[in-house]
This record gives C-alpha cells, sequence and structure tokens, in this order.
C-alpha cells in the first residue's frame, strides 16, 4: 500500500469491530438456526482465524481453495447484486461455521446444494448446514446477496472496502474491506484461487485480478469474465468499476499486461504505466521470476481514497501514480501477494521490503544511494514519528500502515544488506521469494533464512532494527 504523497501521517487501516463470542445454551442455538439441528461442542468454527490486532478477521474450521463470484453493480443506483460460490476443505467436524460479510442482504444460502439456515452478528455470517461436515471433507457454499456496498471507515477517517466514485467504484480490501462485497474467509492465512464474472452498463469496464478470460455486451449491460488462478488472500481482491481507456498488451516474457486509466488520469499516468515492463523486469533480476501471469495497473480518479494499494496483479491507484509508487506497489508482487503475511503484525514484511525497492530502484538509476536515504533517516530527532515504535511490533491494528513499518522497515533491511553484503542479501531476498511462493512468512522464518544464507548471528541486528523501541544509539 502507498498512502498519497501529501498524507501527514501513513495510513491507519483497522476495523474496530470487536466482539465477545459467548456460550450459546443448545437450546437457544436451535431456536437461532431453527432451519437446522443443533451444534455440538467443538464442532462449531471459530469466528476469527486468531489474529490478535483483528480477533474477528478471518473464520476457524475450514480452508478455502475456490471462489466464484458472480457481480452485477449499477453505478448509477449503486446497488450490487451478487452470488458467491464458496469451495472450501473442512478442517474439523463442522455443524457450524461463519463467513465475513459485513452489510448487504442475504438472500439464500445452500450447503451441498441443500438449505441452510444462517443468521447475521455483526460482520458475521453464521452457517448452520443441513447436514454437518465431516473433517476432511470438501464442500461447496453458495450465497445469494444483494444491496448497496458500503466501505468501512478506519479511525483516521480512511475508506476500506466498496468505495463509490463519481463513475463506478474504488475496490481496494486491506485490511478487511473484502467483507464489504463478498462473503470471505477474511483473513491472509487463508489463500484461495477465483474467477469473476462482473456484469456492469454499457460504456463500464469492470477490473478484477489476474487474466481476462472474455468480453461479451448484450441488451446494454457488459460482461467481464477474470481469473486469478495463483492464490490470494482476499484483502488483495479487486472489482474495480469505472470508465476507463484499456490498454492491453503482452510483454517478451509473455507476460499479459492489462492497464484501465480513468480518462482524466490517462496524460498524467501514461509515462509512468510506459516504464511497467521494464520496473518488473527489473524486479525480476533482483527478487526472481515474476510471481504471476498477469501484470498491470488500474488508475482511477477517487480523490477521497488517498492511498494505492497493490491488488494482486493489477494495483489500483486513486489518481496517476509517480514513478516510485508505481516501483512499490509492483515489489508488493513478490512481498505481500505471492509471499503473504500470517499476522498483520509482520506487516513490515510488506510494506518495508516494499519500500526498499524503491530506495534500490533509486541508487540503480542514477539517484541517491540507499545510504544516503538511510543515513537522511537516520538524522531524524529522536521522538519523532520514524522512532515511535519498532517495525515489527506496531502494538496494534491502529498502527500498522504508519512511518516506522515503511521507513525504518526499509532501514532494518539496509542494515541486514550492510551487514551480509550484497550477493547474500540479495540472495537472501530471491530465495525469500521463491521458498515462500504462492504461501506465507513470518518475521521468525525471514531472520532465520537470513543467518542460514550469511551464516552470521544477526539476533543483536535484527533486535535492535525490528524489535527495539525508540531511536537506536548508532547507525
Amino acid at each position: 500500500m502507498t498512502p498519497r504523497p501529501q498524507e501527514a501521517a501513513r495510513r491507519t487501516t483497522v476495523l474496530r469491530r470487536e466482539a465477545v463470542v459467548a456460550a450459546v445454551p443448545v437450546a437457544l442455538a436451535a431456536l437461532l438456526t431453527a432451519a437446522g439441528p443443533a451444534t455440538a461442542a467443538g464442532t462449531v468454527g471459530s469466528a476469527g482465524a486468531g489474529d490478535p490486532y483483528f480477533p474477528l478477521s478471518g473464520n476457524g474450521g475450514y480452508d478455502v481453495h475456490h471462489y466464484d463470484l458472480t457481480l452485477g453493480y449499477d453505478p448509477q443506483s449503486r446497488h450490487l447484486d451478487g452470488k458467491a460460490v464458496i469451495t472450501a476443505r473442512a478442517t474439523q467436524r463442522l455443524t457450524r461455521f461463519d463467513l465475513d460479510l459485513n452489510g448487504l442482504k442475504v438472500t439464500g444460502v445452500t450447503v451441498e446444494h441443500a438449505k441452510a439456515a444462517f443468521r447475521r452478528d455483526g460482520q458475521e455470517l453464521v452457517v448452520t448446514p443441513h447436514k454437518a461436515l465431516r473433517k476432511g471433507q470438501e464442500f461447496r457454499v453458495t450465497v445469494t446477496y444483494s444491496g448497496t456496498p458500503k466501505p468501512v471507515t478506519d479511525p483516521d477517517g480512511s475508506l476500506d472496502g466498496w468505495i463509490p466514485t463519481d463513475d463506478g467504484a474504488f475496490v481496494a480490501g486491506e485490511p478487511q474491506g473484502a467483507m464489504t462485497w463478498f462473503p470471505a474467509n477474511s483473513h491472509p492465512t487463508d489463500k484461495a484461487s477465483y474467477d469473476f464474472t462482473l456484469t456492469v452498463p454499457k460504456g463500464k469496464t469492470a477490473v478484477a485480478n489476474g487474466v481476462l478470460l472474455g468480453q461479451k455486451t448484450t441488451q446494454g449491460r457488459t460482461t467481464f469474465r477474470w481469473r486469478q488462478s495463483e492464490p490470494m488472500a482476499a484483502y488483495l481482491a479487486t472489482a474495480t468499476v469505472g470508465t476507463f481507456k484499456v490498454e492491453q498488451y503482452t510483454t517478451r516474457d509473455g507476460l499479459k499486461v492489462y492497464n484501465a486509466v480513468d480518462p482524466r488520469e490517462a496524460t498524467a499516468a501514461a509515462p509512468v504505466l510506459k516504464k511497467l515492463p521494464s520496473v518488473l523486469a527489473w524486479e525480476s533480476k533482483l527478487f526472481g521470476p515474476y510471481p504471476f501471469r498477469a501484470a498491470g495497473a488500474i488508475v482511477d480518479r477517487a480523490p477521497q481514497v488517498g492511498y494505492a494499494l497493490e491488488t494482486q496483479t493489477r494495483p489500483v491507484y486513486d489518481s496517476a501514480p509517480d514513478l516510485d509508487t508505481l516501483v512499490h506497489e509492483s515489489a508488493h508482487q513478490w512481498f505481500g501477494d505471492s509471499v503473504t503475511l500470517t499476522k498483520w503484525k509482520d506487516i513490515w514484511l510488506n510494506e518495508g521490503f516494499a519500500t526498499y525497492a524503491e530506495w534500490l530502484y533509486t541508487e540503480q538509476h542514477g539517484g541517491k544511494s540507499a545510504q544516503q536515504t538511510f543515513d537522511t533517516l537516520y538524522a531524524t530527532p529522536a521522538g519523532k514519528d520514524l522512532w515511535a515504535f519498532p517495525p515489527a511490533d506496531p502494538g496494534s491494528g491502529e498502527h500498522i500502515f504508519e512511518t516506522p513499518v515503511y521507513a525504518r522497515g526499509a532501514m532494518a533491511l539496509h542494515k541486514l544488506r550492510t551487514a551480509v553484503g550484497d550477493a547474500v542479501f540479495f540472495r537472501v531476498l530471491r530465495s525469500w521469494a521463491a521458498g515462500h511462493r504462492d504461501g506465507h512468512g513470518t518475521t521468525a522464518q525471514f531472520i532465520k533464512l537470513s543467518e542460514r544464507e550469511s551464516g552470521k548471528d544477526l539476533s543483536g541486528l535484527f533486535h535492535t532494527w525490528l524489535f527495539t523501541a525508540g531511536k537506536p544509539a548508532s547507525p
């Protein structure tokens, strides 16, 4: 994610929707789910995935393999009709499980083609299948829903999720906005493949992740079909709608590029987007092969948003990006998208890495060296925002998109580079991207990899630059 340069502080993205999950007597549970059986102890999927920063993010008891989302959206009325078909595997015996869905009216739920009971509990859609699911069983959930999707408002006033624009919608879900437009197991630990079928009025374009399979216009409406084959966290999904100029081409490496640009931003965006193939080629040399089969950009005009987001394969920008922002969001395709965090506390693995990619690009393209950038930041007086907290321990979801995560996270990587040398450092980055491709990573795993590749004890370095509060005594 890249906040707009004019913002004084990093965007805070936290959805404060905490709930207390209490034990419910079996008789009451039966009343609440009258169309299904009473639940038994140990057979109910948890209402959260266990993230301390976002207790209700994600759900327990199952693992999603695939989302098939069919959406119809009218920008004028802002009405959305949706159907989500979710293929998952039960990780325990399940008599009840949750999906994350905020707002919108659910009109029906089936599990394995049988009508299921459901109820709403804040952001939780609580589903009771007609028949209990066995541990290890693959099952299919279908949810039909409709209404006017609304973004969530974060404590700093920024918006997250399905954000209406003057010609459509800017759809960016970090950290929990996915639930504003489709039912999901909305925590980064549960990645899945996606199919999107998006129908909008003729003249509008609906852009999602992955490869465009086709589009067809009939009776004044155009349907776009997209496929994201590689695993993706729900927060990285998009279905942005607007009036766009579309550019499509295939790079020399066979990468399918799809750019959708608001005509009002086209002139400013063109010089930067022209550099996208060369930026991806440069990053591929440093970080290893590009991890997806598609790339591109969505450049919207959404002044109320205030940030760009690394939506998988096709970052979404609220206005024409500068080159640093393009480099940052492109680097996230490796660090954040392909290699995804397991807890939001580890967000520096996304933002610190993407920020350091900016430093490296500047260094290797005639600008300041990474050391000069580091020295300038280190000169920041103690007590300033840069030193407010250690990057690997933001303290709460309120701070995960603030300056220390980005800038001091990049400083930690630079210290690693100077300690082990360029050859080992870049081998670490490539090994990290390759070893965790399509999966997840933790700070502890990155430290272990760095020590293994370098043959050095780096505990002191990482303790100082990742986990120690305040300004380090020495640069």
